[in-house]
Protein backbone atom coordinates (compact mmCIF):
# COMPACT_ATOMS: atom_id res chain seq x y z
CA UNK A 1 0.00 0.00 0.00
CA UNK A 2 1.40 3.44 -0.84
CA UNK A 3 1.41 6.28 1.70
CA UNK A 4 -1.01 8.48 -0.39
CA UNK A 5 -3.15 5.26 -0.60
CA UNK A 6 -2.93 4.38 3.18
CA UNK A 7 -3.68 8.61 3.64
CA UNK A 8 -7.27 8.43 1.91
CA UNK A 9 -8.11 5.21 3.89
CA UNK A 10 -7.22 6.74 6.95
CA UNK A 11 -9.52 9.89 6.33
CA UNK A 12 -12.20 8.20 4.63
CA UNK A 13 -12.39 5.75 7.71
CA UNK A 14 -12.15 8.71 9.82
CA UNK A 15 -15.32 10.21 8.50
CA UNK A 16 -17.20 7.08 8.48
CA UNK A 17 -17.61 6.76 4.82
CA UNK A 18 -17.39 3.38 2.97
CA UNK A 19 -15.71 3.13 -0.29
CA UNK A 20 -18.81 3.07 -2.18
CA UNK A 21 -19.99 6.29 -0.75
CA UNK A 22 -16.50 8.29 -1.35
CA UNK A 23 -16.36 6.50 -5.34
CA UNK A 24 -20.55 8.45 -5.44
CA UNK A 25 -19.05 11.55 -4.75
CA UNK A 26 -15.90 11.64 -7.06
CA UNK A 27 -17.88 10.34 -9.76
CA UNK A 28 -15.82 7.51 -10.22
CA UNK A 29 -16.02 3.47 -10.01
CA UNK A 30 -15.46 1.98 -6.37
CA UNK A 31 -13.05 -0.31 -7.53
CA UNK A 32 -11.15 2.80 -8.49
CA UNK A 33 -11.53 3.78 -4.78
CA UNK A 34 -9.82 0.43 -3.96
CA UNK A 35 -6.89 0.44 -6.26
CA UNK A 36 -5.96 3.76 -4.51
CA UNK A 37 -6.31 2.57 -1.13
CA UNK A 38 -3.90 -0.65 -2.64
CA UNK A 39 -1.55 1.90 -4.33
CA UNK A 40 -2.07 -0.04 -7.33
CA UNK A 41 -3.22 3.12 -9.07
CA UNK A 42 -1.47 6.41 -9.24
CA UNK A 43 -3.80 9.36 -8.82
CA UNK A 44 -3.16 12.59 -10.74
CA UNK A 45 -3.34 16.25 -8.98
CA UNK A 46 -6.66 16.87 -9.79
CA UNK A 47 -8.26 13.39 -8.30
CA UNK A 48 -5.84 14.23 -5.11
CA UNK A 49 -7.38 17.96 -4.91
CA UNK A 50 -10.78 16.35 -5.45
CA UNK A 51 -10.62 13.66 -2.09
CA UNK A 52 -8.77 16.13 0.20
CA UNK A 53 -11.67 18.49 -0.23
CA UNK A 54 -14.25 15.58 0.40
CA UNK A 55 -12.36 14.05 3.12
CA UNK A 56 -11.11 17.06 4.41
CA UNK A 57 -7.56 16.27 4.78
CA UNK A 58 -4.54 17.66 2.56
CA UNK A 59 -2.84 14.58 0.50
CA UNK A 60 -0.50 17.34 -0.85
CA UNK A 61 1.62 17.46 2.15
CA UNK A 62 4.95 18.55 1.46
CA UNK A 63 6.62 16.10 4.49
CA UNK A 64 4.66 13.14 2.58
CA UNK A 65 6.02 13.58 -0.71
CA UNK A 66 9.58 13.79 0.39
CA UNK A 67 8.87 10.63 2.44
CA UNK A 68 7.93 8.71 -0.47
CA UNK A 69 10.34 9.84 -2.31
CA UNK A 70 13.05 8.62 0.22
CA UNK A 71 11.60 5.10 0.12
CA UNK A 72 11.24 5.44 -3.55
CA UNK A 73 15.33 6.24 -3.31
CA UNK A 74 15.80 3.72 -0.80
CA UNK A 75 14.20 0.94 -2.93
CA UNK A 76 16.37 2.12 -5.67
CA UNK A 77 19.67 1.54 -3.59
CA UNK A 78 18.47 -2.04 -2.35
CA UNK A 79 18.12 -3.66 -5.75
CA UNK A 80 20.80 -1.90 -7.04
CA UNK A 81 23.26 -3.68 -4.16
CA UNK A 82 21.53 -6.74 -3.65
CA UNK A 83 23.36 -9.79 -5.31
CA UNK A 84 22.09 -12.09 -8.71
CA UNK A 85 19.52 -14.58 -8.31
CA UNK A 86 20.89 -17.93 -8.69
CA UNK A 87 20.53 -18.75 -12.36
CA UNK A 88 19.17 -15.34 -13.15
CA UNK A 89 19.73 -14.72 -17.12
CA UNK A 90 22.65 -12.38 -18.19
CA UNK A 91 21.24 -8.47 -19.82
CA UNK A 92 22.92 -10.70 -23.10
CA UNK A 93 20.89 -13.98 -22.88
CA UNK A 94 17.51 -11.27 -21.68
CA UNK A 95 18.37 -9.54 -25.24
CA UNK A 96 18.43 -12.48 -27.54
CA UNK A 97 14.81 -13.73 -25.74
CA UNK A 98 13.22 -10.30 -26.71
CA UNK A 99 14.33 -10.20 -30.02
CA UNK A 100 13.54 -13.74 -30.39
CA UNK A 101 10.13 -12.76 -29.14
CA UNK A 102 9.62 -9.67 -31.92
CA UNK A 103 10.98 -11.76 -34.31
CA UNK A 104 7.73 -13.56 -34.01
CA UNK A 105 6.40 -10.80 -34.84
CA UNK A 106 8.56 -8.81 -37.03
CA UNK A 107 10.12 -10.27 -40.28
CA UNK A 108 13.22 -8.88 -42.33
CA UNK A 109 11.50 -9.58 -45.85
CA UNK A 110 14.59 -9.25 -48.17
CA UNK A 111 14.71 -6.83 -51.58
CA UNK A 112 15.60 -8.73 -54.22
CA UNK A 113 16.54 -7.80 -57.69
CA UNK A 114 14.67 -9.32 -61.12
CA UNK A 115 16.49 -12.72 -60.53
CA UNK A 116 15.68 -13.18 -56.94
CA UNK A 117 19.78 -13.95 -56.58
CA UNK A 118 20.97 -10.88 -55.30
CA UNK A 119 19.55 -9.30 -51.75
CA UNK A 120 19.79 -5.48 -52.43
CA UNK A 121 18.25 -4.40 -48.77
CA UNK A 122 15.54 -5.51 -46.07
CA UNK A 123 11.97 -4.30 -44.96
CA UNK A 124 10.83 -5.82 -41.56
CA UNK A 125 6.93 -5.90 -41.73
CA UNK A 126 4.71 -7.28 -38.98
CA UNK A 127 3.78 -10.96 -39.11
CA UNK A 128 0.54 -11.67 -38.18
CA UNK A 129 -0.78 -15.39 -37.92
CA UNK A 130 2.07 -16.42 -40.14
CA UNK A 131 1.20 -14.23 -42.90
CA UNK A 132 2.07 -10.84 -44.16
CA UNK A 133 0.09 -8.57 -45.77
CA UNK A 134 -2.77 -11.85 -46.00
CA UNK A 135 0.04 -13.70 -47.59
CA UNK A 136 2.12 -16.83 -46.55
CA UNK A 137 4.99 -15.49 -45.18
CA UNK A 138 7.77 -17.54 -45.77
CA UNK A 139 6.34 -16.53 -49.96
CA UNK A 140 6.30 -12.73 -49.58
CA UNK A 141 9.01 -10.69 -50.75
CA UNK A 142 9.72 -7.60 -52.28
CA UNK A 143 11.76 -6.85 -55.86
CA UNK A 144 13.22 -3.50 -56.69
CA UNK A 145 11.58 -1.88 -60.17
CA UNK A 146 14.94 -2.18 -62.89
CA UNK A 147 13.17 -0.44 -65.83
CA UNK A 148 10.94 2.21 -66.87
CA UNK A 149 8.74 -0.37 -68.83
CA UNK A 150 5.79 0.34 -66.58
CA UNK A 151 5.90 3.71 -65.59
CA UNK A 152 2.63 4.45 -67.29
CA UNK A 153 1.30 2.65 -64.34
CA UNK A 154 3.30 4.97 -62.23
CA UNK A 155 5.94 2.16 -61.16
CA UNK A 156 9.17 3.54 -62.30
CA UNK A 157 12.83 2.40 -61.45
CA UNK A 158 14.31 2.27 -58.63
CA UNK A 159 10.57 1.57 -56.80
CA UNK A 160 10.57 -1.29 -54.23
CA UNK A 161 7.23 -3.75 -55.01
CA UNK A 162 5.92 -6.05 -52.51
CA UNK A 163 5.43 -9.34 -54.00
CA UNK A 164 4.49 -12.67 -52.99
CA UNK A 165 5.18 -16.26 -54.82
CA UNK A 166 2.54 -17.78 -57.57
CA UNK A 167 2.80 -20.60 -59.91
CA UNK A 168 -0.33 -19.52 -61.89
CA UNK A 169 -1.08 -16.26 -63.72
CA UNK A 170 -4.31 -14.48 -61.79
CA UNK A 171 -5.93 -12.03 -63.90
CA UNK A 172 -5.63 -8.35 -64.56
CA UNK A 173 -2.65 -8.42 -62.41
CA UNK A 174 0.76 -7.06 -62.39
CA UNK A 175 3.32 -9.95 -62.60
CA UNK A 176 7.04 -10.71 -62.31
CA UNK A 177 7.29 -13.01 -65.06
CA UNK A 178 9.82 -15.04 -67.67
CA UNK A 179 8.46 -14.91 -71.58
CA UNK A 180 10.27 -15.06 -74.46
CA UNK A 181 13.70 -15.78 -72.82
CA UNK A 182 13.13 -12.53 -70.64
CA UNK A 183 12.02 -11.49 -67.04
CA UNK A 184 9.88 -8.36 -66.72
CA UNK A 185 6.89 -6.75 -64.65
CA UNK A 186 3.78 -6.80 -66.97
CA UNK A 187 0.41 -6.55 -66.42
CA UNK A 188 -1.09 -9.60 -67.66
CA UNK A 189 -5.42 -10.36 -68.73
CA UNK A 190 -6.42 -13.76 -69.81
CA UNK A 191 -8.42 -14.00 -73.18
CA UNK A 192 -9.06 -17.60 -72.76
CA UNK A 193 -8.04 -20.41 -71.05
CA UNK A 194 -5.15 -21.12 -73.79
CA UNK A 195 -4.08 -17.31 -74.13
CA UNK A 196 -3.26 -14.20 -72.48
CA UNK A 197 -2.79 -10.51 -73.31
CA UNK A 198 0.87 -8.67 -71.38
CA UNK A 199 0.86 -5.38 -71.08
CA UNK A 200 3.66 -3.08 -70.68
CA UNK A 201 2.99 1.04 -70.73
CA UNK A 202 6.37 3.20 -71.01
CA UNK A 203 4.32 5.98 -71.86
CA UNK A 204 2.61 4.27 -75.12
CA UNK A 205 0.83 1.09 -74.46
CA UNK A 206 2.39 -2.44 -75.56
CA UNK A 207 0.58 -5.36 -76.34
CA UNK A 208 1.87 -9.40 -76.78
CA UNK A 209 -0.37 -12.01 -76.80
CA UNK A 210 1.27 -15.34 -75.18
CA UNK A 211 0.06 -18.72 -74.61
CA UNK A 212 -0.48 -19.03 -70.90
CA UNK A 213 2.03 -22.46 -71.31
CA UNK A 214 5.25 -20.51 -72.51
CA UNK A 215 4.80 -17.72 -69.31
CA UNK A 216 6.68 -18.40 -66.05
CA UNK A 217 4.82 -16.87 -63.27
CA UNK A 218 7.07 -15.52 -60.83
CA UNK A 219 5.59 -13.48 -58.11
CA UNK A 220 2.60 -10.65 -58.19
CA UNK A 221 2.64 -7.29 -56.87
CA UNK A 222 0.78 -5.92 -54.86
CA UNK A 223 1.80 -3.25 -53.24
CA UNK A 224 4.47 -0.21 -54.31
CA UNK A 225 6.85 1.77 -52.46
CA UNK A 226 7.79 5.24 -54.41
CA UNK A 227 11.13 6.61 -54.21
CA UNK A 228 10.56 10.60 -54.35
Amino acid sequence: MSRVGERVKAARSSSNMSQKQLAKKLGVAESFIADVELGRKIMNEGMINRISKVLNVDLNDVNMLATDEDLKRENEVKRASAPPLKGSKSQEETKDIWNQAFGSVLKNVPVYDYSLNVVKSTRQLPVHSNKIEGHSADKVFYIEIEDEDMIGYRIAKGDIALAYSIKELENNSICLMDYNDKRAVRQVKKLDNTKVLIISNSGTVKTETAAIKDIKPIAKLVKLEIVL
